[in-house]
């Protein structure tokens, strides 16, 4: 019955179509406070629902702020780890939620993040294990946000240490792994074959070019990538109901770049 419970959640955050999926974490505001774009929140889910997005990322205590009431229904995947930029292990995550809140929460998912290669790894790990646990007993999907960060990464772009990171998330029992785009659509396709489950990719920075987010979203596609997890480059764009649109036009309609970025005029 788990397995069953577990598959009607995951269309909640995927499109049942097609099996990919445009997420917009929205999670930013534990790590650095109330930026640009997440100050509102009710505003900001209301933005990303009216353009198509399948889900968002948010932190428990948010749920009241930032969902749904009215409009577009939208995925609600409830991120369980955190840590601050103020901290002096910033890259070193904590549980802060577990699934079961998840779960009296109404969550259709779960999110965690692990750093690889930090000086704490082997505690991400250990939680990632229990997490991965809980959410198959509770038949709540888990997302995995996984990234190489520390010491011995000289590029956490590299193909080597991203298609590393994926991996992990495929083994340790995760529904949907999100990683980072390495560059290309032949180096990404190293990381898709070899993990098991969809795979999604992270937006990183705020970008300046609509043009190389979604060029960026379309290599990802054609390497045979699940969508995106793109969260300032969506909600801080000048028309985030647009930005999604756009997105989802390549990633749920297999549209080209130059069709999405008419979305955007």
């Amino acid at each position: 019955m788990t397995f069953l419970g577990k598959q009607i959640r995951m269309e909640r955050i995927l499109n049942r179509n097609t099996g990919r999926t445009v997420i917009v974490p929205m999670d930013h505001g534990l790590s650095v406070g109330p930026i640009p774009g997440v100050i509102d929140m009710r505003n900001a889910v209301r933005k990303v629902a009216e353009g198509g997005a399948n889900a968002i990322v948010e932190h428990k205590g948010l749920v009241k702020a930032g969902h749904r009431r009215e409009g577009n229904d939208i995925g609600l995947i409830i991120h369980l780890s955190g840590s601050t930029s103020l901290s002096p292990f910033p890259n070193s995550k904590s549980l802060v939620c577990s699934v079961e809140e998840a779960v009296k929460l109404g969550a259709d998912a779960v999110s965690i993040h692990v750093n690889i290669g930090d000086d704490n790894e082997k505690d991400m790990l250990k939680d990632f294990g229990l997490v991965s646990y809980e959410a198959r007993t509770w038949g709540m999907p888990l997302l995995a946000m996984i990234y190489p960060r520390g010491e011995k990464i000289k590029d956490e772009y590299d193909v080597k240490f991203v298609k590393h990171a994926a991996r992990i998330g495929d083994e340790m029992g995760a529904d949907i792994v999100k990683v980072s785009y390495t560059g290309s659509p032949e180096s990404f396709r190293e990381v898709v074959s070899g993990c098991s489950v969809p795979v999604v990719i992270a937006g990183g920075e705020k970008m300046d070019s609509d043009q190389a987010i979604l060029e960026m979203v379309k290599g990802s596609i054609d390497a045979g990538g699940s969508g995106v997890s793109i969260g300032r480059n969506v909600f801080q764009h000048r028309d985030s109901t647009r930005m999604v649109r756009a997105i989802s036009l390549i990633v749920n309609e297999n549209g080209t770049v130059d069709e999405a970025l008419g979305i955007l005029g």
